[in-house]
């Protein structure tokens, strides 16, 4: 849960404060899952912090919920570590102090999220947007008809990138731009 929240500082998720008047915070709960390994034993204890989207409303909490997806995967693959702690919020949310890690010195504030948190209904389009920005800054051209389908041509080579929710599949005709997207 430590390293959990340490991503969430690092990341500048969010930053404590007192709740305005007429706005409702949303709850956060933890979610636990063991990591196994290939024989089965468990490698890894996981803990996430996680929104309770389930009382935001439409209109209030949020605007738009789309983000584009892939539906066939292929190839090389990432995992983005804490891809969604990365996208910008566009509304004013208010969530609840992580329960078990309230500050004891302002028990009745609540975090008002800078970034994206996991569980929200607007985290996928949240991370989508900063992902697609950074990679139209850095030269890429997005897909015409698939939006999470971005190419980079570089003196010849060509590089293909595929976005699906926090994982990305990726691939081109020089082992040199591929080497230096994985960094």
């Amino acid at each position: 849960m430590h390293e959990e929240l340490e991503n969430f500082e690092r990341n500048h998720v969010w930053d404590l404060v007192e709740l305005p008047p007429n706005c409702r915070p949303i709850g956060t709960k933890w979610v636990f899952k063991n990591k196994q390994g290939e024989d089965g034993m468990v490698v890894r204890n996981k803990a996430r912090l996680v929104a309770q989207s389930f009382c935001q409303k439409d209109g209030i909490d949020y605007e738009e919920t789309f983000a584009p997806d892939f539906a066939c995967l292929c190839g090389l693959q990432m995992d983005v570590k804490s891809a969604f702690l990365n996208g910008f919020m566009e509304e004013e949310v208010y969530v609840r102090q992580p329960p078990g890690f309230e500050s004891a010195k302002f028990p009745d504030r609540v975090y008002k999220l800078r970034k994206a948190l996991y569980g929200l209904k607007q985290a996928p389009r949240a991370r989508y947007a900063k992902l697609k920005s950074f990679l139209l800054k850095s030269g890429y051209v997005m897909g015409s008809v698939d939006k999470t389908l971005f190419l980079l041509s570089r003196g010849g080579d060509t590089l293909i990138v595929q976005i699906y929710v926090d994982d990305m599949i990726f691939g081109g005709s020089s082992h040199a731009l591929v080497s230096s997207f994985a960094e």
